[in-house]
């Protein structure tokens, strides 16, 4: 199971990624609320722990804007003891569950468990875009009775596109979000993947194309007439 876990305090997060770590959790430690965002918009995760008062962002504005993409990954709320407010405000903008700090880390591990316990109750978190579907759970790029269930990078690649349709994403930024902030791939890796899924929009007689601009970007369009 994989996790993404926001944090400020360095010497926190080590103790929480250590003890998760030991549990055999993977985990992705961020410092900031837009480091969070940015992972959990480009990345696969099980589950989500946002603390809530975060430089940058703060927990609650990264899980707002997580729920208004369409992005279902159960999340769990870190919140001081006494901020009743944050609690109920989380809860109301679509956290799963919080919990108050400081805790003990039999509780943390207890909480985790219950959020993946819950996220294996979701129904498939569908993405639509022209003819064209896009299965969140099963990874699965479809058109009618044709489909492809696509590799990682390209899963992650056309979901980017799907959220962010008719919006010109930058070379730079596609690399960044899909293959990581310390990737050493090469800028050419994402034109080689845009061909790959511009291949698979082909077969399925797609009535939308990947689109680019030169020195923009890359972009989703709908084919008209």
């Amino acid at each position: 199971m994989k996790l993404l876990y926001a944090e400020d305090e360095p010497a926190m997060s080590e103790a929480v990624v250590d003890i998760l770590t030991y549990h055999k959790y993977i985990v992705d430690p961020v410092y900031d609320g837009q480091a969070a965002l940015d992972y959990a918009l480009s990345g696969q995760y099980d589950g989500i722990i946002l603390d809530v008062m975060m430089p940058r962002l703060s927990g609650l504005e990264v899980l707002q804007r997580l729920r208004s993409a369409g992005r279902r990954t159960p999340v769990l709320l870190l919140t001081a003891k006494a901020e009743i407010e944050d609690q109920v405000q989380g809860l109301d903008l679509g956290a799963d569950d919080y919990l108050p700090k400081p805790f003990p880390m039999e509780l943390l591990l207890a909480r985790v468990r219950a959020l993946l316990r819950r996220r294996e109750e979701y129904t498939p978190n569908l993405l639509s875009c022209g003819n064209i579907t896009l299965n969140q759970k099963s990874c699965e790029l479809s058109c009618g009775s044709q489909s492809f269930v696509l590799p990682r990078l390209e899963y992650q690649l056309m979901e980017l596109l799907m959220l962010n349709r008719g919006i010109y994403l930058s070379t730079e930024e596609l690399l960044c979000r899909v293959w990581g902030y310390d990737t050493e791939a090469e800028l050419g890796v994402v034109w080689v993947y845009i061909s790959y899924l511009r291949r698979r929009l082909s077969a399925l007689k797609a009535d939308i194309t990947i689109a680019a601009r030169r020195n923009v970007g890359y972009t989703l369009e709908e084919h008209h007439g």
